[in-house]
């Protein structure tokens, strides 16, 4: 049996470090409240667009979300998003717009979270990561699913109300598992989208279907994707993913079988390797990794040993 140090264990995935911001949910429902939080001197406030946030850089080398204190901020009354509270006592809130504001100094620039998440504070990226997903859902979920009509928005951002038939509509999150599948001979298999470039390879994945266990999901996706059948499922993390509005259950999975053959219409590409057969490849540019921020970086490595090459975030 092939043995190794596992240097990554202790590496928090991305996303998912703890931020310090109560979420507070039971105060979403107090309109006197809300009303006094944003008010208040200590209050920040940063504008969501598309995905996109400002961040800065500090003069110390960090990057930040560009925040203001609330009476600086941009007019908007519907689209106001309660986001917590620190330890300190300060709330957060996220503004929706359909433009990022400009910036007088011009140092400020617009990211989304694949490339903000390896560089903000856990504080930042958890808000920001909670204002995205706000941000989508309210986006794409203005109408009742039952009769129809324009629905109008409540609890801070986090409930939408039909005034026609009363329903009341939550943030949509779709589970959806990752899986680092290997073999008897401690072999792991890759796959590549047919959209992705040449030599992008990453775990295989996909959405739970309903009425079936995340387990069922692990196996079925592994056989249609690559043809693999899979014993032992093991859970290891979860991570939100955002893109639009994923929750992604990571999993080891051993196969049973090894002959691969690809679907053709997800799955393009998948190949067995071995740890020096991966080596290899990343040295060669023959493989390119999977983006940092991924928890599909976090299952390879897990295996892998030691992190993985960095990748750019474009």
């Amino acid at each position: 049996m092939t043995t190794w140090t596992d240097h990554t264990a202790d590496r928090p995935i991305s996303l998912t470090a703890p931020s310090g911001v109560d979420r507070a949910a039971h105060h979403r429902l107090d309109e006197a409240w809300l009303a006094a939080a944003w008010s208040h001197p200590t209050t920040r406030c940063f504008v969501v667009s598309g995905g996109q946030v400002l961040i800065d850089e500090t003069p110390d080398g960090r990057t930040e979300l560009v925040m203001t204190p609330s009476f600086e901020a941009p007019l908007t009354e519907a689209h106001r998003y309660f986001l917590g509270i620190d330890e300190d006592g300060v709330s957060y809130f996220a503004l929706q717009k359909d433009a990022l504001p400009g910036r007088i100094d011009q140092s400020a620039r617009a990211a989304g979270l694949r490339e903000a998440g390896l560089l903000l504070s856990p504080r930042d990226t958890g808000l920001m990561v909670h204002a995205v997903g706000l941000e989508n859902w309210q986006r794409t979920h203005r109408f009742c699913s039952r009769c129809g009509e324009r629905t109008v928005i409540a609890a801070a951002g986090h409930i939408r109300r039909c005034p026609a038939c009363g329903a009341e509509h939550y943030p949509r999150t779709d589970p959806a598992v990752i899986m680092a599948v290997t073999d008897e001979d401690d072999r792991i298999l890759l796959g590549r989208q047919v959209h992705w470039p040449e030599g992008r390879f990453s775990t295989l994945a996909g959405f739970v279907e309903p009425g079936e266990s995340i387990e069922q999901t692990v196996r079925r996706e592994v056989f249609e994707e690559a043809g693999i059948t899979v014993g032992q499922v093991e859970y290891v993390a979860s991570q939100p993913w955002p893109f639009p509005s994923s929750l992604m259950l990571g999993f080891t999975a051993r196969a049973t079988s090894t002959d691969v053959e690809v679907d053709g219409e997800e799955i393009h590409e998948a190949r067995w390797f071995s740890r020096e057969e991966l080596r290899v490849a990343f040295e060669a540019g023959e493989v390119l990794p999977p983006y940092g921020i991924s928890i599909a970086a976090r299952l390879i490595e897990l295996w892998y040993g030691k992190p993985l090459p960095t990748r750019s975030f474009v």
